[in-house]
This record gives structure tokens, sequence and C-alpha cells, in this order.
């Protein structure tokens, strides 16, 4: 009878952790659809480095376009520790379906390398898409950048920094042009001073906590308060490259974004039109820090990319 007892005590402890570890654990991912007239090629190296984190992924019809095709390139978020470039193929698949050549970069995260090594990596992904142009059939002179949260920082800054020699990096493809014909920005930090003021006047938060409890903007930069760095953070800061130069952009951004406050692309649109660059910004109403599928928003985004990637008749 105790033997009894003792094996259904120690049974009913089992369920009891086995139904814990189960509703503790993260439920997996769905898995991404990929139409049937697309093709995916993955983790191609974009630097001849070897570096594991230096590559891409592919996304284009399988049947090709006759003539060359406009290039949209995904940039992921993730607090620049985190993300991975899948993230990227359910915002493509609907250009790649259009005869888009799109692609979604991987990229060293500040663990690995301080700022700038992810701008670094970002522009020698554009760089090496134009040295292979002509293996892909890709219109050079027509690359746009797309990316949300930390991703957003980074093609904000691939759009202000195409002079900016300091930025290239050693990756590779030396020759080429890293700069850009749009950008898209979804709810980036653009002005990494502007987010300490309104910290001081009690409207956005200065820590971006990451996995570890430690903030990520001060592993990007570095150092051990980015807030005391005022320098460095000018400098990681598309606002501060703002020139006549610059590529068209598009900002969106939530105006209940609790991460990064809606401002900070306010500030980017107003500092680039005051430069001469053709901008526009769009509150998204009700967005957070990204938000689900919205036409109102998807529309704009096809508008802006269709007008400045694609030639006359390709379409």
């Amino acid at each position: 009878m105790r033997l009894y007892c003792m094996a259904t005590i120690a049974l009913s402890i089992l369920v009891a952790s086995t139904a814990a570890f189960c509703a503790a654990a993260p439920k997996p991912k769905p898995a991404i659809t990929i139409p049937a007239d697309l093709e995916l090629i993955k983790d191609v190296a974009y630097s001849p480095d070897g570096n594991k984190a230096h590559v891409l992924d592919i996304l284009r019809l399988k049947k090709l376009p006759k003539g060359p095709m406009p290039v949209l390139v995904w940039i992921h978020g993730g607090g620049f520790v985190g993300g991975d470039k899948a993230s990227g193929y359910s915002y493509l698949k609907r250009f790649a379906k259009r005869g888009y050549f799109c692609a979604t970069i991987n990229y060293r995260f500040a663990y690995e390398k301080h700022f700038p090594g992810q701008l670094e990596d970002c522009k020698c992904a554009i760089r090496f898409l134009r040295a292979h142009a002509k293996e892909y059939n890709l219109d050079a002179d027509h690359i746009g950048v797309w990316g949300g949260s930390a991703g957003g920082n980074l093609v904000s800054m691939l759009g202000t920094t195409g002079g900016v020699k300091e930025f290239e990096g050693t990756g590779g493809w030396e020759k080429y042009s890293s700069r850009v014909q749009a950008v898209v920005d979804y709810y980036g930090m653009t002005d990494f001073m502007a987010i300490n003021e309104l910290v001081k006047q009690g409207k956005a938060t200065q820590r971006f906590m990451d996995r570890t409890g430690t903030d990520s903007v001060s592993h990007l930069l570095g150092v051990p308060k980015w807030w005391e760095n005022p320098e460095l953070c000018r400098k990681a800061s598309p606002t501060t490259y703002a020139s006549k130069d610059d590529a068209p952009f598009y900002i969106f951004h939530g105006d209940l974004d609790p991460l990064t406050n809606h401002e900070q692309g306010e500030l980017l649109n107003e500092r680039l039109r005051a430069a001469g660059v053709e901008s526009d910004f769009y509150l998204v109403v009700g967005g957070k820090h990204g938000w689900p599928a919205r036409a109102d928003v998807d529309t704009k985004v096809d508008a802006f990319l269709d007008k400045h990637l694609r030639r006359p008749g390709n379409s």
C-alpha cells in the first residue's frame, strides 16, 4: 500500500512538472509558406570573409522577367542583438511576385561587433548585389531598403550615409557603391540624444533591454551608458547625416509605440525635408512597435517603392 501511494505521488509530480513545462515552453513559430511561383535561395555569402553572419536570402520569381529587376532589401530588427533574416519573407513576398528581386540579410550583432559593424555589413551586402548585377539580372541603379526597429535605424543610416567613406568597412566589393535609391523606415531609432531629451520630459524610456537584462543600445555603441556619450550617439544617428543627396524616404511609426516614440520618425522626416530630400511621414494610428498587415500602410509602401525603383515600362 505504501509503495502504491509513493508511486502515485511520484506520478502526480511528474504529470504536474510536465504540464508546467509545456505551459512555459514557447509555442513553435508557424511555418513560413513561400508561394509556388517564387524561388527562395538561402544563405548566400555576401562577403568573402567567411563570417557566418554575412549571408543573405534571395526571394524572386521562378520564371524570371526579361529585363533587369528592381532590388528590394529587407533588414531585420531585434535591438541589434537578435533577430533573423527569415523575418523578411512575409514583407517581401508580394514584391517578389511582382517582379522585384528581393533579398533579406543577416548582420553581426553588437555582441560580436560594436557600431558601425552592423552598418558596414549592410553596405557590404548592397555592394555585393551591385557587383553581381549581371549574374542575377538586377537593375543596379534601383536598389531600395526596408527595415523595422533596429533595421529601421540601419536602413535610415544607409539612406543618409551614401558618401561617408568611414562606414564602408572592408567586407569586399569596394569598387562598387553602397548608395540606395529608396528607404522605407518602420519605427526606427533616428536620433539617440533626442530620445534622451524625451526621457527628461517623461515621454520616453532610455532603456532598451535585451534578453540578458542589459541595455542593447549600450551593447551597440560599446559603452556602459549610451546617453552619457553624446558624440557617439550622434555618430550612430541618421539625423546627423541628412543632406540633399540622400535617397527618398518614407517613414512609418505607430502612435502607441512603447519602445521608440513616434517623435523619432517625425524628427528624421523634418531633418530630411529641411535638407531638401524627398521624405514623408505616416503616423500609424493604433500601431505599437510593429503592427499586423494593414491596407493603408501597404498601399503607401507599394506606391512609394514602385515610384522610385521601377523603370518606366518595367512593371
